[in-house]
């Protein structure tokens, strides 16, 4: 019974040298950097160490993560932490029985002068792209390489599982020449590996953020705006904060938004996504002129609305549904929806937007052989 005491007072005592440290129970835990300011938009990480009595670190203790006001601050469960807005937030580590804190100040970004003379700019695009059983997207290929500018996806990519297979022998022949000048969104489709792994490995940091799937930036004298239509797009949910926050902090008179599945289609495969209403609503709220989503393998163009498809010729969003990137097509037409102005399910093509300072034109331009064209123009909000 003696030499069991020993060793086990020996144990304890030894401190960084003891092979049982692990199993003593965390004392204190300590979150670094303990204050942090970053602005609206910009990330800082967190770290958070558990201790035993000794203060020796313990590894392996499984540690959550808290705001106490995800409006100004959201931190991921590896500590990430993301400015939503200004404001200052309390992130809390917990492990086991014992917390530590960290101060977030978010400060509002200070937006850059508006340059003197917006130059027009191109977006072209189109979503419902890559797939090896179809010839369709190297036709909508050819098409991208007579149109200079900024090249946008609205989903599903390659298919038919968006696995780096569907990349590399699908997407990358045809439209993956282009991928410098790509800023893309993912579809379902992209999401049938797990979490869209192989549509993040892909497009790198032009897809934005790892693993969001959403992300902004701007374009002469637009802001515009990629969503991700696969996760969470509900009232108050990080994507639906992160974009009012987001839409809060541009300084551009226009904004364009993109994602793949429809808030308002005429097709009958898949029909109108209602739950994209908050995330429409957010745009309009804050002045939007156009969105544009895949999903439907058509093309559809809708007259200025609301989030409810009530139209609104002086503050609606015009809706564009431009799934016709080369993948087979959905020509199914029910009864048009309310506000739906033209209407195709025949035609492989992608949409040229000419942006300006404070009007848009646009142009469905179709592939060689096919007749179908649709054009028009629009002023921004």
């Amino acid at each position: 019974m003696l030499r069991r005491s020993y060793r086990s007072f020996f144990l304890v005592c030894l401190g960084a040298g003891c092979s049982d440290m692990d199993s003593a129970p965390a004392f204190t835990l300590s979150v670094q950097p303990t204050s942090a300011n970053i602005s609206a938009g910009q990330t800082v990480q967190l770290t958070a160490t558990p201790k035993d009595a000794s203060g020796n670190a313990l590894s392996d203790r499984p540690i959550t993560w808290a705001s106490d006001v995800t409006s100004i601050a959201t931190v991921t469960d590896g500590g990430l932490v993301y400015g939503m807005a200004a404001g200052t937030a309390t992130i809390t580590a917990a492990s086991e029985s014992q917390t530590g804190t960290a101060t977030v100040t978010v400060t509002a970004p200070t937006p850059p002068p508006p340059p003197p003379s917006p130059e027009t700019v191109t977006l072209v695009g189109a979503g419902d792209i890559a797939s090896c059983s179809s010839d369709g997207d190297e036709a909508t290929a050819d098409l991208l390489d007579g149109i200079p500018g900024t090249v946008f996806t609205a989903g599903d990519n390659a298919y038919s599982d968006g696995s780096a297979l569907n990349f590399t022998n699908c997407y990358q022949p045809s439209w993956g020449k282009f991928k410098d000048r790509t800023r893309p969104s993912p579809g379902n489709h992209d999401y049938h590996t797990s979490n869209g792994s192989g549509y993040y490995a892909y497009y790198g940091a032009n897809a934005g953020p790892a693993g969001w799937g959403y992300y902004s930036y701007d374009l002469g004298a637009w802001h515009i705006v990629s969503l991700n239509s696969n996760v969470s797009m509900s009232a108050g949910s990080a994507q639906e904060q992160w974009l009012r926050a987001d839409l809060a902090a541009s300084t551009k008179l226009c904004t364009l938004a993109y994602w793949h599945h429809p808030r308002f289609s005429s097709g009958t495969t898949h029909g109108s996504f209602s739950a994209a209403q908050p995330i429409w609503q957010a745009l309009y709220d804050a002045g939007a002129d156009v969105v544009v989503s895949g999903h439907e393998h058509n093309y559809e163009r809708f007259a200025p609305q609301d989030a409810t498809g009530t139209a609104d010729p002086t503050r609606g969003i015009r809706e564009f549904v431009v799934g016709t990137g080369g993948a087979s097509h959905y020509d199914d037409e029910g009864t048009p929806k309310p506000n739906s102005e033209v209407f195709n399910g025949t035609t492989w093509g992608v949409i040229k937007f000419t942006l300006g300072p404070t009007s848009y034109r646009w142009e469905f331009v179709p592939v060689a052989g096919q007749g179908f064209h649709d054009s028009g123009t629009g002023e921004c909000h």
